[in-house]
């Protein structure tokens, strides 16, 4: 039986251009049967409260090409990157873990996060779960 690959991701940035890379990757990585544990910190954390993930906007990477860039995802009918990450779920272990210091800073309140957000843990156990994987990312 073959070995399970696995890839950990930390998301530190919650602009929408990289939520958008990271969900490609998650995607990815699902295709091909790994599994995923991606661990949300600060901004990462903020993109994933019920209250912004929708209407987030921000651009961290050439702002002022924006609207080109969403036009282009448009008319490719592309899935947002919260669509793209439900989907990876549904195709593999994806588990997306919420920093206890960032669940503190934005409310405390598991309600608050979107509801794909598995669990609160705290770096210590993030980082155990890294050293296993065959492929670290730090978005």
């Amino acid at each position: 039986m073959a070995m399970v690959k696995k890839m950990a991701i930390v998301l530190f940035s919650g602009s929408l251009d990289k939520l958008t890379g990271m969900s490609v990757l998650v995607s990815g990585a699902a295709a091909q049967d790994m599994e995923v544990d991606i661990f949300l910190l600060l901004w990462g954390a903020y993109a994933f409260r019920k209250d912004i993930a929708e209407k987030n906007t921000n651009f961290a990477e050439f702002p002022e090409l924006k609207p080109q860039v969403h036009e282009a995802l448009v008319k490719m009918k592309a899935p947002s990157w919260l669509n793209m990450l439900k989907e990876a779920r549904e195709l593999s272990k994806v588990r997306i873990h919420l920093c206890s210091l960032a669940f503190q800073i934005w409310g405390g309140k598991k309600e608050e996060f979107l509801d794909i957000v598995d669990d609160i843990i705290g770096a210590v156990e993030f980082i155990s779960m890294a050293e296993e994987a065959d492929i670290p990312l730090f978005i």
